[in-house]
């Protein structure tokens, strides 16, 4: 297993995990430490993979049915949400999301008193599950922190004028985060569209970002570059 540690400024009881492709029992197309339990792999394999994780934790991920929304829940009071982002203040508990292209996003705050994790595909983002993330921590955005995991990069996430048109019509900055592509077509830069919607917030701390999973085939999961494929998670804890 292939674990990617996060370079920020946390607290020093506040850890975090994104793990790899790399490492695990899943086969072809899902080679090989896939995660996710909804892609079509086989469920044992899945299961020996986050069985193998789970030694590098201090519980059983929090694991959420992610649907692209904006819902964020507290970790411990349903079973099986549906959601797309988790907090918790509890030690132990460990806030996870999925991704494969889409954007995860660890936050915490300076006091490391609560941590939380988002899913954030263009959906969310547009729909504000940052914002949504940001506001159950009830912590002040000033104090918070936030860390973004690989996602698809700014050379690879073509998008319609539709995408487009939804980002700039609330956030009119956000027009800087869309290079020209072909007609109709958008390149957009995901990580900047997720910095500018923080900072709007205040939260100014952000960290991570700049990789791409859609280029970096041998190390992160892409759906738009493979279709069908694995899942790697992004976790966060209280020490």
């Amino acid at each position: 297993m292939n674990l990617i540690v996060p370079e920020w400024p946390a607290p020093a009881q506040v850890k975090s995990l994104l793990t790899t492709r790399a490492g695990g029992v899943s086969r072809a197309p899902w080679a090989s430490f896939n995660l996710g339990d909804h892609v079509g792999d086989d469920p044992d394999h899945v299961a020996a993979n986050r069985a193998h994780l789970r030694q590098h934790l201090p519980a059983e991920p929090g694991w959420l049915r992610q649907v692209h929304s904006v819902r964020v829940v507290e970790l411990g009071r349903e079973t099986n949400p549906e959601a797309d982002a988790a907090f918790t203040r509890e030690p132990g508990q460990v806030c996870a999301v999925l991704t494969a292209d889409c954007l995860p996003v660890l936050f915490c705050d300076r006091a490391g008193s609560v941590v939380a994790a988002a899913h954030a595909g263009w959906r969310g983002l547009a729909g504000g599950v940052l914002e949504s993330t940001i506001a159950a921590m009830r912590a002040a955005p000033g104090d918070i922190l936030a860390w973004m995991g690989p996602a698809i990069g700014p050379h690879a996430f073509e998008v319609g004028d539709d995408v487009r048109e939804i980002f700039v019509a609330s956030h009119p900055e956000t027009v800087a985060a869309f290079a020209p592509h072909a007609p109709g077509k958008w390149l957009a830069d995901i990580y900047r569209l997720a910095r500018i919607r923080l900072q709007h917030v205040g939260v100014q701390d952000v960290y991570g970002g700049g990789r791409c999973t859609f280029a970096e085939a041998d190390r992160f999961y892409s759906y738009r570059r493979d279709g069908v494929t694995g899942r790697m998670a992004s976790l966060i804890w209280r020490g």
